[in-house]
């Protein structure tokens, strides 16, 4: 029975074993990413906090609110 359940949920085949170990591969790399992407996302905020003193959005020169859609 253990064999026949096995073998319904893929088994040991060599085509579906690459593909599991190249996914993991991909997840692993995109989770570094991740960590490199907010690393560098939490340096910049911190610099243009550091920058300007005042939050990004006043230093923007709008004299008044432009319509999304006209």
């Amino acid at each position: 029975m253990a064999k026949a359940l096995l073998g319904y949920v893929g088994g040991s085949d060599p085509r579906l074993l690459a593909e599991m170990r190249r996914l993991q591969q991909r997840v692993q790399d995109l989770e570094s990413e991740l960590v490199r992407i907010q690393a560098e996302n939490d340096a910049l905020a911190t610099a243009a906090a550091s920058h300007t003193g005042d939050s990004l959005l006043e230093s923007i020169d709008v004299p008044q609110a432009e319509p999304a859609l006209t």
